[in-house]
């Protein structure tokens, strides 16, 4: 197969992995320009044709994260979008959905437009806007939401913060099925969840500190499933953390509800027992439950019930987290260390398939938000992940991409990461030099 072009490289004998054909096979990709060209198990390429040698790894779609905080505008001083997309490439994202709790949020076309116009600027990531379901998201006033999706938005959340009126959510609903629109939801009743600042129970009792019940995350699933039902809007349910939250979902999804979920890797790997000693890069919301939650989330995964891996990457300054744990910031930093935990735990441990991961990270959550990406189509978009299995890297402040550093797995030894991502056919993260060919 000849081709002419500025731009032509075949990658061979990777294990090619898209879970949104069920494909898995050893094999080569040839990429031609910004587009994959043809997938065989053997394909004849001209001398010069440019051969990056991949026996042992994994080719798979670049990696999806429906839910990252990329805090620009109006907090850079944590992380700008330049930072988060490289942080994002270097762990083998190639799309990530940014949600709307910036200063100011977005919740109008012009900052919609302004985080879509960044994300070019860098080059390094595709940046997918979810927006405000409500103005300021202050839980009141609907957002126009035919003009931000005309700008680029692609769902709509309050994320930060819940909506806690519920006439306002059923309105919410109704109004995105004129859009067939995904709202995305912050499940959280405040009123059970307010001061606390970790999961309550036997831990919390021994540190003394203020917990959140499981109740708070709970009931408010349970509440905008309802609605869901009522109203026949798409719905999707972020973070779940408890297994009264999987087995809720559960039930939804067996009626018929338009509902699907995410969950966190810290959330199948981390749990309460992370807190101890006041460790502050720990502390999260919602916070990090038992060994039966996240026992329950692994099964969620497995079964289909959560349908998304999101990482909720949340980068905070130094001084936002090193400080009393009652006053620390809630979340961690999450784009690099969500493959390798992953691959540890739900491969290595738990037997997961790894198309199935990849699933979990790459189709289904390119598929929840209709965007581009998640696939290894021949004429489709070059957006390719090369993983390898084996690479073992461990993971420190002097590695990271992000901003920020406000993770509780520093220091921990990996086994398995993306070693490089391309956008478009481009390399934008290459650890490796796989790609020294010269464009």
């Amino acid at each position: 197969m000849e081709l002419t072009g500025e731009r032509q490289f075949l990658l061979r004998g990777g294990r090619i992995m898209d879970p949104a054909q069920d494909v898995d096979f050893v094999g080569d990709v040839l990429v031609h320009e910004d587009r994959i060209e043809h997938i065989a198990s053997e394909i004849d390429v001209p001398p010069s044709t440019k051969i990056v040698e991949l026996s042992g790894k994994w080719i798979v779609p670049g990696l999806v994260d429906m839910h990252v905080h990329l805090r620009e505008p109006g907090e850079e001083y944590k992380e700008t979008i330049e930072t988060g997309t490289r942080a994002a490439a270097a762990g083998g994202f190639t799309s990530v959905a940014c949600m709307p709790n910036t200063c100011p949020s977005n919740d109008n076309s012009g900052i919609t437009r302004f985080i879509i116009d960044r994300a070019k600027d860098s080059g390094r990531c595709r940046v997918f806007p979810v927006a405000a379901i409500t103005v300021g998201q202050d839980g009141k006033g609907l957002t126009e939401f035919g003009d931000l999706l005309s700008a680029g938005a692609v769902a709509f959340s309050d994320d930060g913060l819940p909506v806690q009126n519920p006439a306002v959510m059923r309105l919410a609903l109704e109004y995105s099925l004129n859009f067939n629109a995904l709202i995305i939801s912050h499940s959280e009743e405040l009123e059970l969840s307010k001061e606390g600042c970790m999961n309550e129970g036997k831990m919390s009792t021994r540190l003394g500190l203020k917990g959140i019940p499981v109740a708070a995350e709970e009931i408010a699933i349970f509440r905008d499933i309802c609605l869901a039902k009522l109203t026949g809007a798409r719905l999707h349910i972020a973070h779940v953390s408890t297994a009264g939250s999987v087995e809720i979902i559960r039930n939804a999804k067996a009626q018929g509800v338009r509902v699907t979920a995410e969950t966190a890797p810290h959330y199948f790997s981390l749990t309460e027992e992370a807190v101890a000693g006041y460790n502050t890069f720990a502390k999260m919301n919602p916070p990090l439950r038992t060994e039966r939650d996240r026992r329950a989330i692994i099964e969620g995964l497995r079964d289909g019930t959560i349908d998304a891996i999101a990482t909720d990457h949340a980068p905070h300054n130094s001084l936002e987290k090193e400080c009393e744990f009652q006053l620390a910031a809630n979340g961690i930093i999450g784009l690099e260390t969500a493959l390798p935990l992953a691959l540890k735990v739900l491969v290595n441990e738990e037997g997961f398939a790894p198309v199935q991961v990849m699933r979990l990270m790459s189709s289904n959550p390119a598929s929840i938000l209709d965007i581009p990406g998640g696939g290894l189509r021949p004429s489709g978009i070059a957006d390719i992940t090369i993983i390898d299995p084996e690479e073992e890297f461990t993971f420190t402040r002097d590695t990271i991409h992000s901003k920020s550093y406000n993770s509780p797995f520093l220091g921990l030894v990996f086994r398995g990461r993306a070693i490089s991502t391309l956008l478009g056919g481009m390399p934008v993260f290459d650890a490796n030099g796989l790609f020294d060919i010269g464009y």
